[in-house]
């Protein structure tokens, strides 16, 4: 399927029309058709579309991740075959070792040119249908590894960049040759601190700020959301808007509202000054027609206690819409008042129009990490399907301010289980039963918003319900979406009990407690490779690696640069158990520890002392299957139209266990040949789904786990499917760029 060439032809007409037939305007007029054929010829922030191409992150800039593409389909897929590999892996060092990072980029194709980004965070560009390496740009050696899933295209008639993130840096490449644009920001690059620091009494340039999604571009304007840390040092999570041919900052919406701005009374007064957070960290899109931005938000740090926050903490875990220009608000919707959960929006909305009541409806979707899918109105942000409001426990901590209320959206129905039961116990083997059942009736909750206590509650959505993926949404209304059910166990534990004077810690615990524990647990148990365990760090790392990590960060890992290196050679001694220094009580604690005057870093009353999967003794989810699951919903009407596992456990298979299902991380990609291709799962295969009965037509074993979320696009008249196959997520690492295409 070409795409369509009516808009090009007819700006062609109007341009020749007014051109006087002379030598001279015929050949400008011979250039300038060139240049539309090649290039096409775009508005500054182009509007290309998905088919031929797939230019932006999530395909289009509605987020839709469809194609129109036909080639593949139903009747052939089964025929797809290997057509090229990418190896973006970084070769061995002098000694023989390779840095074990993965890949979670979703890549972009534009006039035929793949771009992505190597583990090293290079960025590169191929030839679309051979993988043929056009040029490779390198970032600065200074700037911290984070993960990243896309990058951002941009072109003004000749003048066409490549925006991505590497640590707090935003540069711009020149799409045609790799280099950088020394003109846009300071050398090429923009710090995302920029924009952060209005109004705080403390210095935001060394806290960790990253981005690992893509942001969105609006004509010459570049939004950004990012990525920062979830403990007390949590930089703001505002949203920053920069101009695309400069750099400049153009504009700053505060998430968290400061003095005389809307929402600034649903916190205490001086909370913006200590609190952090409330960051869009899962990538935008945007509505060009209407010139309107729209993202969700994170959860105000530090997570799981709320005591200085009082109130229903505006914008946090909030649907919101901006003016792409302004930044001005147009309207917010808040899922979650007041959160203690860590319930962010892990995916970008997606925009589609629906048919409601016989009319024609825009909305914009968004799915949510505890299985939860709202539909909005996309112009006053009012929910197309009922939504109650209901009572929830207020039992908290002491200190603790639970919100009275909060929403329960009756359709679409969750996509995964809200409360973990007796029922729910796993019955994978009479043993893993009985493991999980002790367990459970220690800590067993009845409701999805029992507030964190010292007891312990079960929690669904932490690396679960919609992940970082995101969905599907094909023009008849379909969402695909997949989804992980796993329970997460928390115990809280009091901060001022940890080091009391019959139970005193030394310097680097404290600091440990204060910058750590939030991630890895109090007793530096973590759980899976999204919060390793620090038990035995000292048997995988040297004292310098750690030093350095604290220092820049790693991945989802923030940086902790706003600690002196005394602090954080302290924490270095404590995870590898060198500590000798003087013990430190809590009724006298380690300066370092405590603060500063100005209450930055935000040190809570309570940490978790215990935060990890909720599994049985052989390290499966402790709940019945299904684990994992793709699910097809009929937005138009709120009900499901299938639901099937998605994944597999080898060694469970072979044990003739039903298929399970396991965790997914990446998204999926439907086709107008009636096709779902989704990867992401732990046996590291992708699969090709029918879209109208969820049955698998395709499958293939990728080399390492597929963590992304795949592209197809068409080139030379042949479509083309291709996934990152990054592994890592406790798998093996891997490195390749895979294309698919039919014999």
């Amino acid at each position: 399927m070409k795409r369509k060439k009516t808009s090009k032809a007819a700006r062609f007409r109007l341009v020749s029309t007014a051109l006087l037939p002379t030598t001279r305007h015929v050949i400008l007029t011979g250039l300038f058709l060139g240049s539309c054929l090649m290039y096409g010829m775009q508005e500054p922030g182009n509007r290309l579309e998905t088919g031929h191409d797939w230019p932006n992150y999530g395909g289009n800039k509605a987020g839709n991740r469809y194609s129109p593409l036909t080639q593949i389909n139903t009747g052939n897929v089964k025929n797809l075959q290997v057509a090229w590999m990418y190896d973006a892996s970084e070769k061995p060092d002098a000694n023989g070792r390779r840095r074990e990072r993965a890949i979670q980029c979703q890549p972009i194709v534009v006039n035929g040119v793949l771009y992505g980004t190597t583990p090293e965070l290079k960025l590169f560009a191929l030839k679309a249908d051979t993988g043929e390496q056009l040029w490779k740009f390198e970032p600065s050696k200074d700037d911290r590894l984070n993960s990243n899933r896309g990058v951002m295209y941009w072109e003004n008639r000749d003048d066409r960049r490549i925006f991505y993130t590497v640590g707090a840096s935003l540069y711009a490449v020149n799409a045609q040759n790799g280099q950088l644009i020394t003109s846009f920001g300071t050398n090429g690059r923009v710090d995302l601190h920029e924009g952060l620091q209005t109004n705080l009494d403390h210095d935001v340039s060394k806290l960790s700020v990253t981005a690992t999604s893509p942001g969105i571009v609006y004509r010459n304007t570049v939004i950004m959301g990012s990525s920062v840390s979830e403990s007390g040092d949590a930089a703001p999570g505002h949203i920053r808007a920069f101009d695309a041919v400069s750099g400049k900052l153009k504009w700053v919406f505060h998430t968290i509202p400061q003095p005389g701005e809307f929402g600034y009374d649903t916190w205490p007064k001086d909370a913006y000054k200590k609190i952090g957070g409330v960051n869009n960290w899962s990538g935008m899109v945007l509505d060009e027609k209407r010139g309107v931005v729209y993202f969700g938000t994170g959860s105000p740090a530090s997570d799981f206690y709320g005591g200085d926050r009082k109130g229903a903490n505006l914008f946090a875990n909030s649907i919101m819409a901006l003016e792409a220009e302004t930044g001005k608000m147009k309207w917010y919707y808040q899922t979650i008042h007041h959160d203690l959960w860590d319930r962010d929006h892990s995916c970008p909305p997606n925009l589609i129009t629906l048919k409601r009541n016989g009319k024609n409806v825009d909305a914009v979707v968004q799915a949510s990490k505890d299985g939860l899918v709202y539909v909005l109105n996309r112009d006053t942000g009012e929910s197309l399907f009922p939504v109650e409001e209901r009572k929830v426990p207020v039992n908290g901590l002491p200190g603790e301010h639970p919100y009275p209320t909060q929403k329960f959206p009756l359709k679409p129905l969750p996509l995964n289980r809200q409360v973990y039961t007796e029922a729910d116990i796993t019955d994978l083997s009479p043993e893993a039963r009985a493991y999980v059942k002790e367990r459970f009736e220690k800590i067993r909750t009845d409701h999805k918003f029992t507030p964190p206590n010292t007891t312990g509650t079960l929690l669904f959505g932490y690396s679960g319900g919609a992940e970082w993926g995101g969905n599907s949404i094909d023009p008849d209304g379909i969402l695909y979406q997949n989804v992980n059910e796993e329970p997460w166990e928390l115990i809280m534990a009091e901060r001022a009990s940890i080091g009391k004077p019959d139970a005193p810690v030394t310097a680097g615990n404290a600091l440990y407690i204060a910058n750590c524990a939030a991630c890895h647990g109090q007793d530096r148990k973590g759980s899976g490779p999204e919060l390793p365990p620090l038990v035995d760090i000292g048997k995988k790392r040297s004292a310098d690696e750690i030093r350095a990590i604290l220092k820049t960060g790693s991945g989802r890992m923030p940086s902790f640069g706003h600690l002196s290196e005394k602090d954080r050679d302290a924490i270095v001694s404590f995870l590898l158990n060198r500590e000798t220094g003087p013990k430190v009580a809590s009724n006298q604690p380690d300066k370092a520890a405590s603060g500063s005057k100005s209450g930055f870093p935000y040190q809570p009353a309570y940490v978790s002392k215990v935060w990890r999967r909720f599994t049985d003794q052989n390290g499966y989810p402790g709940i019945k299957p299904p684990w994992g699951t793709l699910n097809a919903i009929d937005l138009n009407t709120g009900e499901y139209l299938w639901r099937v596992p998605l994944g597999e456990y080898p060694e469970l298979a072979k044990k003739g266990v039903p298929t399970t299902g396991t965790d997914s991380y990446g998204g999926p990609v439907s086709t107008a040949g009636g096709l779902v291709f989704i990867a992401g799962t732990k046996d590291e295969k992708i699969r090709a789904f029918d879209r109208k009965t969820g049955k698998v037509v395709w499958e293939y074993q990728l080399p390492a786990g597929g963590f992304a979320t795949p592209i197809t696009y068409e080139v030379g008249g042949k479509q083309y499917v291709v996934i990152a196959a990054g592994g890592g997520r406790g798998q093996k690492i891997g490195g390749n760029y895979i294309a698919f295409a039919l014999k």
